[in-house]
């Protein structure tokens, strides 16, 4: 079979397409930039810029291709308010009509696509099931919901789309926001925590990802959503506390009240002067944690890693960068 993977060259894509690969399957990356990754000497580039229709046509689709969507702009880098909508939508939601489209015409019909656990805004009920109350507290996690709306109707008309919303994806390539925290640990300041710290934060490994996309195409690509999120998240608190004591920092965790400190960020946002993201700092002492039974249960998939070894993990990429050397692509330790 052949797979078509629309943000191939991005951070999960460069995971799936070596899996699909060593499967023994035919692998199209269309993205809008080429890396210099070694699965190219078996898998095909070809440019694709998804906000262009007539890019997506280009691709070349097939009927029998199955097919997926990882094409997104994420949180970071960090924009101003009034930015946001056109940041986001041209790829998230109208690159996912085009491919959706474009799939259409040549009869294509299975399709993984990717959103984010962000749809569902505040924490309503502890953990969340993929029925969880949906309200994106933001231009990203709206974008997002609204392919999801996109999708169900795609999926009454025929299609079979898989769902994956995860939560924050950390690995080898991306540090995003975390490089704030690492270098206020680098340099031995406080680090300052929304809220107590006593709640649960939960990250999901890159290779994680990349094999429940894998996973889906092998169960048939079920029109379902599943949730992609470590098991047993710790709390804050211990997460960082633990981060500390490997960099061998002076770091001291500061707790603050976290309505304090959410009007204070709300109030920098509005003065167009960004700290966070609200989607993330609105959340930070909730407890967000996803339940990911359901994919266990569909699709066999249970994730391999732990909060704890993949942020020590992306912090020793930082470290690496920063001191010129190279870290290997596969320095997550796997769960026991």
């Amino acid at each position: 079979m052949r797979h078509v993977i629309f943000g191939g060259d991005g951070f999960v894509g460069r995971h799936l397409a070596p899996k699909l690969i060593a499967d023994g399957e035919q692998v199209i990356v269309a993205d809008i930039v080429k890396s210099d990754l070694p699965h190219y000497g078996k898998a095909k580039f070809v440019h694709c810029d998804v906000t262009d229709p007539a890019s997506v046509a280009a691709v070349g689709m097939k009927k029998t291709d199955m097919v997926y969507n990882l094409s997104a702009k994420m949180l970071s880098p960090l924009q101003v308010r009034a930015k946001r909508h056109d940041f986001f939508y041209p790829v998230n939601y109208h690159g996912t009509v085009h491919i959706i489209e474009a799939m259409d015409k040549v009869g294509a019909r299975k399709l993984v696509h990717f959103t984010t656990d962000m749809i569902y805004g505040h924490t309503v009920t502890t953990p969340m099931t993929e029925d969880h109350p949906v309200s994106p507290l933001g231009e990203y996690g709206q974008s997002k919901q609204d392919t999801e709306v996109v999708a169900q109707q795609w999926r009454e008309r025929g299609m079979n789309i898989t769902l994956c919303r995860p939560r924050l994806i950390i690995g080898p390539g991306r540090l995003g926001i975390l490089e704030k925290l690492f270098k206020l640990i680098d340099r031995n300041l406080p680090v300052p925590m929304i809220g107590s710290g006593k709640n649960p934060y939960q990250f999901i490994s890159v290779f994680d990802c990349a094999e429940a996309a894998r996973l889906a195409w092998k169960a048939g690509v079920p029109n379902e959503a599943y949730n992609l999120g470590s098991l047993n998240p710790p709390p804050v608190k211990k997460l960082l506390g633990d981060l500390i004591n490997h960099a061998g920092s002076k770091s001291i965790l500061i707790p603050t009240p976290g309505w304090a400190v959410k009007r204070t960020l709300d109030l920098l946002d509005r003065m167009n002067m960004p700290l966070m993201d609200p989607e993330q700092y609105l959340i930070a002492d909730e407890e967000c944690v996803l339940d990911v039974s359901k994919g266990k249960r569909d699709l066999g998939w249970v994730p391999q890693y732990r909060d704890e070894d993949m942020l020590i993990a992306a912090y020793k990429e930082y470290r690496a960068n920063k001191d010129g050397h190279v870290v290997a692509a596969a320095n997550h330790v796997p769960a026991e």
